[in-house]
């Protein structure tokens, strides 16, 4: 059963909670639970004013050994973080590494855990944003095969997509937001001599956020193989990027162990770490809690900034 949006923002109770899953407990999502959690014990300031429950179940697992009921358990947890932040009990949900086809053979009908909050939330302007390091990146396109992404791409995905990146930039304070806008093809299609997808498409929508959006700086489209680089060097504060890999194989590169994924358009924060369920490292005690502990720490520092209305 989908709950439709009858969302209200959270009381302003002494103590905003935000609610975090493990994800698959068979992977390294316990692990990494408990180091940000002794972390957020020993420093607490990490949480700006906000507290902390855990969602999901506690049976026993054999880490790297994923089942029908560690699968079945991560879609409980993710049914109760909706439903809690939909009643308005979470000022945020931040979740664990699931394994996808894991899910789906247990029939999650989600793409992944963005699409399902989306989806429990009734919204359907929403977008994925990774954010780590110097490195703030949205995807005008998330799961989606390749061949698809490319034709899914239009103005208005483009242009949607952009505004959502421009709120986002406002509430963590960036009021003249820098944008770069990807082009899709080698050196932004060469003026057409490596594809038009960048004429036909891509700047007729830079050209509308940039009209539409005055106070931010928007360029673009621009060389794939450049802007990634320019971004971490300070030259600008995002990077819209056109499909998933184009987006995350720099923020993975350049903030692994901090990065940060970010599902903007919600009605409340939903956050999550920016690595799988490593299986092959689990209950091994080698998993990094660095990426978890900055999804919880973006999580708090965007409840505790001033509502943005998307």
């Amino acid at each position: 059963m989908e709950l439709k949006s009858n969302y209200k923002l959270p009381s302003r109770r002494a103590v905003p909670l935000i609610g975090l899953t493990a994800g698959d407990r068979a992977g390294v999502g316990p692990e990494v639970l408990a180091g940000t959690i002794e972390r957020l014990k020993a420093e607490p300031e990490l949480l700006h004013g906000c507290d902390w429950k855990i969602i999901g179940s506690a049976t026993a697992v054999t880490p790297g050994n994923p089942t029908r009921e560690t699968s079945q358990e991560a879609i409980v947890a993710l049914e109760e973080a909706a439903g809690e932040a939909l009643r308005g009990e979470l000022a945020a949900v931040v979740t664990g590494p699931v394994c996808k086809k894991r899910l789906h053979a247990e029939g999650f009908s989600f793409p992944g855990q963005t699409e399902f909050f989306a989806a429990r939330a009734g919204v359907k302007n929403f977008a994925m944003l990774l954010t780590g390091g110097k490195l703030t990146v949205a995807l005008v396109t998330a799961h989606l095969p390749l061949k698809e992404a490319i034709t899914a791409l239009s103005v208005k995905e483009i242009v949607r997509v952009g505004k959502l990146l421009i709120q986002f930039l406002k509430r963590r304070g960036i009021q003249q937001p820098r944008i770069a806008v990807a082009g899709l093809n080698p050196h932004a299609g060469e003026e057409g001599d490596l594809g038009d997808e960048e004429i036909r498409t891509i700047a007729p929508a830079v050209k509308i956020l940039m009209q539409e959006n005055r106070e931010a700086r928007i360029i673009g489209p621009m060389s794939p193989d450049t802007i990634f680089f320019r971004a971490t060097q300070g030259e600008f504060d995002a990077v819209l990027c056109m499909y998933h890999d184009q987006g995350l194989i720099p923020l993975k590169l350049h903030a692994f162990h901090e990065g940060v994924n970010v599902t903007i358009g919600l009605p409340f924060i939903r956050t999550s770490p920016d690595h799988g369920t490593a299986y092959e490292i689990a209950g091994k005690g080698i998993a990094s809690c660095e990426s978890y502990l900055a999804a919880v720490r973006l999580a708090a520092e965007l409840v505790a900034s001033p509502q943005i209305s998307y």
